[in-house]
């Protein structure tokens, strides 16, 4: 019977160690430095074409009807607010490292949702400045009402002469005047969205795919 020498095995292949895969390092989705700097240069554009409009709106005052310069300056405010959104989604993209178009539109979304929240801000502040000075006197109203011996409240029937009688016709039309605007700035805020999504879209460096 004869038997066959197997040959030895190596010993730097019984002390190798097994290749372990390299993990990946964990870090946020959000990017909140480019989204800032979207914000800024969305806001800013939006300033600018603002200014823009109502520049070639005064020129045009005194040629054009005034219903066709609020339809101009309702449709330029529209596409003023398309392009700024769509800036603020590009500048926020691509001042961001490389990533596919899922995480660029989820910064784009939160650039735009942030957007809005800070313009709505910014519209309440200029009102309030406005009319400041009516609400300091109503501050000072309400205190002297809260003192004793101070301003006695109207009675209901004061209250009820002051309410200006509206007829049904009017409050229809009333209603009907506040959904077209909840409609239109519904659509225009969605229109924002996705010109946001499509600016993100187009600025966002893509990652390379390193081939060894």
């Amino acid at each position: 019977m004869t038997y066959t020498e197997r040959p030895p095995v190596n010993a730097d292949l019984r002390t190798a160690p097994t290749p372990v895969a390299r993990p990946v390092e964990y870090h946020d989705t959000v990017r909140w430095g480019p989204i800032l700097a979207g914000i800024v240069v969305s806001i800013v554009s939006q300033l600018m074409l603002s200014a823009l409009g109502a520049v070639v709106g005064g020129f045009a005052a005194g040629e054009a009807a005034a219903s066709t310069i609020g339809t101009g300056i309702g449709i330029w405010a529209v596409i003023s607010l398309l392009i700024s959104l769509f800036l603020g989604g590009w500048v926020m993209a691509a001042s961001c490292g490389p990533m596919n178009n899922k995480t660029a539109m989820l910064n784009a979304t939160i650039m735009w949702a942030t957007t809005l929240v800070i313009s709505g801000w910014l519209l309440a502040s200029g009102v309030s400045g406005t009319f400041g000075i009516a609400a300091a006197n109503a501050g000072e109203a309400v205190a002297q009402v809260a003192q004793p011996g101070g301003i006695s409240l109207p009675s209901q029937e004061e209250v009820n002469a002051a309410i200006p009688n509206v007829s049904p016709a009017e409050a229809a039309n009333y209603a009907a005047t506040a959904s077209t605007a909840g409609l239109s700035f519904l659509i225009g805020t969605l229109l924002g969205l996705v010109a946001a999504l499509i600016g993100s879209t187009v600025g966002s460096k893509k990652p390379r795919v390193t081939v060894r």
